[in-house]
């Protein structure tokens, strides 16, 4: 069974609605989303070990931004990751990005940019969402070919529009796809 380790960090909510539309998309492809955060924010919430990382055959990575990098919890994260590095553990996992924002000039792509540069480090081959997609050109608000990406607005709306719905499954889809491949 393909693992898809959805590691994301949400401070308002938009992350992690990304974070479960993305894992429904996982389970509808017949594999299986590992959901985890850098910290526990809900009860429910189970905070991501090296470990989850050795064992995902592919990663959808997500988080806020922040001037247009990722949040810090996720940036402490990865640099505890150097011996997986060292080893090569990543090396050729498909992985994607995505990120949410404030405001639609908020930072997104870099942030989805920023976000890219500890899964390259890690060899991982980065997936990004090509423009069969047909609402990554229809999209009034988040999407980019970067990754998926939500614009929340000054009222931290957490409800994705259909088109970052849509893209958020065509990134989930495509990790399973990808990494069907590479077995």
């Amino acid at each position: 069974m393909i693992k898809v380790l959805v590691l994301f960090h949400s401070s308002q909510g938009s992350v992690r609605a990304m974070a479960q539309t993305i894992a429904e998309a996982i389970i509808s492809q017949g594999a299986e989303p590992v959901l985890r955060t850098f910290t526990q924010q809900l009860e429910s919430d189970i905070v991501v070990s090296l470990d989850d990382l050795k064992q995902c055959h592919a990663l959808a990575f997500g988080s806020p931004t922040r001037f247009g990098m990722m949040a810090h919890q996720a940036k402490q994260f990865w640099e505890t990751t150097s011996d997986l590095w060292l080893r090569g553990t990543l090396i050729d996992k498909p992985a994607a990005v995505f990120c949410s924002s404030s405001s639609m000039h908020g930072g997104n792509e870099a942030t989805l940019l920023n976000l890219s540069l500890p899964l390259l480090h890690h060899g991982m081959l980065l997936l990004g969402v090509p423009y069969d997609i047909p609402e990554l050109s229809s999209t009034k608000s988040g999407g980019t070919p970067y990754g998926a990406s939500h614009v929340s607005g000054l009222t931290a709306e957490t409800k994705l529009t259909p088109e970052e719905i849509q893209i958020c499954r065509a990134v989930g889809a495509r990790l399973v796809t990808i990494a069907r491949k590479m077995q």
